[in-house]
């Protein structure tokens, strides 16, 4: 049994010991003495430990790559505290033996490190105290406490902005996921971080009481145990405890330094030093100006002249060669001198096609599109059309992506068969935070309209992210900014995205499911314009084709006796009632809904069979009506009610085409197309 549980051990990572190792080893330096050689091997080990810690978090690029150093801090401060208390029964046992009594670490670094005085030892480890304890540590843990508040408060808008993203079709599930675990670990690795800084302030605490404790330990020991004279006591045991402070004392304040880098990183993608010399040096009139400054501070009598135009000319070389670089880069980019050549006859090859749709970006965008420099916005247009595609029932043409000088450097054009149907302006290394009307305060930044519903909005720098949800505000990235827009426009202009290829793949999708059903249908009973016209009449008002066995079945049913494509969509969407009026109420036992007032109603069937074929009424009456049913479809949704007209089947058609414009989210339903096991609430009357 002990060989198998020793195969099962080895076969196991050893990773999964070095925990349990490195604890009982702290407790064992707690009780049990230790060799010199020893206690000198696990002082260089602390050392090491700590500087690889401190290379670790300067190439972090975001914190929670490093989201076990709360419990790296805790552990480093257990072991230069065991380091110290197995130091501490070294000097005090055998202090009197002289400075190499604790090891050559101890020693090396109260002999080379302060010059063997005592004096200028103390002064140096305690301005090493100041600067961790009072410095480095209280500012790390001030930025932690802060960061972890921001970071709690603005979990809610993170976990809303993640569903919106998700709602959207921008992700799927397992993005979607993978984003909440992110927000819940850094809500954890700030709060412990929070917590772990005051680890390092006690550790600070405990080096000072450590010392004089050595210090005034070994004095009495020395002197009235080992019958030492007071200068030899006081040169060993002085020695010993700077020397044990002092190499303890230097990992703590390397791990403080990590623990503020860590704490005060801002998230770019970048590690520390990729973004210090990106922003520091990514002005090329900041460094002329600070170069003639020193220069001229240089050649003041008085001044020590060669510091000052030694630093001048460094910053000066840097603006060259960073000038320099500049302008090869634009040489090799340039296109080379097209050769003459013979002019190209005029051919049918050179007539391009209208896209059905097309994005056209400034030239600043073109990065959201590379793939290479980060670039989402392909990614995002990707999901959209994922999403509409689940949605509304069928796939729209891919979207054309080109570069359009004409625009402004952040402006974007949408175009739908070469019509513009929506424009905008992004600013590429910020983001947008919207207002959804229920923002708790004001952001400092660039004042903004979302482009895809027209709410207010404030672009702002990336750093101030937590800020702007934690106020209540959805922040948004430029790239999501325009995929929203592009997806509004796609669900308003649905109909006109249908076209015959698009009804083709329709047919060709059902026919793997219903065969016998498309034969049937197409082209014996209907044809394949006028099956589109019903689909597109659809779309027009909203109705999802998802349901095309539906659909199919009800055409199959009608389209003998019904030529008219208008009374054949009435049919359907009586077939459909159920499905349009479960996406209006969704859980909802009833159907809140507006009526027409009683004699408007009649004025309307009247005008109708006076006239059938123009379905025409009143000007000023037909402006009323719109009017009242804008005022109607703004006071239902104030109440947090879909907006819903019932009237009766002759009119329906007739008034939702006559308030699509000013009333676009008012849906005008039939009393036949409510289902019988539905209960209707009437809230309102629509009346001239």
């Amino acid at each position: 049994m002990a060989s198998s549980a020793l195969r099962t051990l080895r076969r196991a990572d050893w990773r999964v010991l070095a925990a349990p190792l490195l604890v009982v080893l702290i407790l064992m330096m707690l009780v049990v003495p230790l060799p010199t050689f020893l206690l000198d091997l696990l002082f260089t080990f602390n050392i090491a430990l700590s500087l690889v810690i401190l290379l670790v978090t300067l190439y972090l690029t975001r914190p929670l790559d490093f989201a076990a150093f709360p419990t790296a801090i805790l552990l480093t401060t257990l072991l230069r505290l065991s380091l110290n208390v197995a130091a501490a029964r070294v000097i005090l046992l055998h202090g009197q033996n002289g400075t190499a009594a604790a090891g050559e670490v101890i020693e090396s670094f109260g002999q080379f490190v302060v010059g063997g005085n005592y004096a200028v030892g103390i002064i140096i480890f305690a301005i090493l105290v100041v600067i961790n304890f009072v410095v480095i540590t209280k500012g790390a843990g001030r930025i932690a406490e802060v960061s972890a508040r921001f970071t709690l408060d603005a979990m809610p808008g993170k976990q809303m902005a993640i569903d919106a993203d998700l709602n959207a079709g921008l992700i799927d599930q397992e993005e979607a996921r993978r984003r909440r675990s992110d927000v819940a670990q850094e809500a954890d690795f700030f709060g412990a971080m929070d917590g772990a800084s005051k680890f390092v302030r006690g550790d600070a605490v405990a080096a000072i009481l450590i010392l004089f404790i050595d210090l005034i330990g070994g004095l009495v020991i020395g002197v009235f145990m080992h019958s030492l004279s007071l200068s030899q006591a006081a040169q060993n045991y002085t020695l010993l405890s700077i020397g044990d402070a002092l190499v303890a004392q230097i990992p703590s304040l390397i791990i403080s330094i990590a623990a503020g880098i860590v704490i005060s990183n801002v998230s770019t993608g970048q590690d520390v030093g990729r973004q210090l010399i990106a922003q520091l040096f990514n002005h090329q009139h900041v460094l002329a100006i600070a170069a003639g400054m020193l220069g001229f501070i240089g050649l003041v009598p008085g001044m020590p002249h060669l510091s000052f135009l030694l630093a001048s000319a460094v910053l000066g070389g840097i603006l060259w060669l960073r000038g320099r670089r500049e302008r090869q880069a634009a040489t090799a980019a340039a296109p080379p001198p097209a050769a003459a050549a013979e002019p190209e006859d005029v051919s049918w090859a050179q007539i391009e096609p209208v896209d059905l749709l097309a994005l056209d970006v400034g030239y600043r965008l073109i990065a959201l599109v590379d793939r290479n420099q980060g670039g989402e916005l392909l990614g995002r247009i990707r999901g959209v059309r994922k999403k509409f595609a689940q949605e509304l029932g069928f796939l729209v043409s891919p979207v054309h992506i080109r570069d359009n000088l004409e625009l402004r450097p952040g402006g974007y054009r949408i175009a739908l068969k070469g019509v513009e149907v929506g424009a905008g302006e992004v600013i590429p290394d910020m983001l947008m935070a919207i207002n959804p009307g229920q923002a708790m305060g004001m952001l400092q930044g660039q004042a903004a309209t979302d482009p895809a519903f027209g709410l207010p909005a404030v672009w702002i720098a990336v750093g101030q992210r937590d800020q702007a949800q934690s106020l209540g505000y959805t922040v948004v990235d430029p790239s999501t900014v325009i995929a929203t827009h592009l997806n509004h426009l796609l669900q308003t202009h649905a109909a006109e995205l249908l076209g015959r290829e698009e009804v083709e793949g329709l047919l060709a999708h059902l026919s793997t499911r219903s065969p016998k059903l498309v034969e049937d249908l197409v082209p014996k009973l209907i044809s394949p314009d006028r099956l589109r016209k019903v689909l597109q009449n659809l779309l027009t008002e909203g109705v999802p084709i998802r349901d095309m066995r539906t659909i199919a079945e009800v055409l199959g049913e009608n389209a003998a006796q019904v030529q008219d494509a208008d009374e054949l969509t009435a049919r359907v969407r009586q077939a459909l009632g159920s499905f349009i009026v479960q996406t209006l109420s969704a859980s909802q036992a009833e159907l809140s809904a507006a009526v027409l007032d009683g004699q408007l109603e009649q004025i309307l069937l009247s005008s109708l069979r006076a006239d059938p074929a123009q379905a025409a009424i009143e000007p000023g009456l037909a402006q009323r009506v719109m009017e009242r049913a804008r005022e109607l479809m703004q006071r239902m949704e104030a109440q947090g009610a879909s907006p819903v007209l019932l009237t009766v089947a002759p009119l329906r058609q007739f008034l939702a085409r006559l308030l699509a414009r000013t009333a676009p989210r008012l849906r005008v339903l039939s009393y036949a197309e409510v289902p019988d096991r539905k209960q209707v609430k009437i809230i309102s009357t629509l009346g001239a």
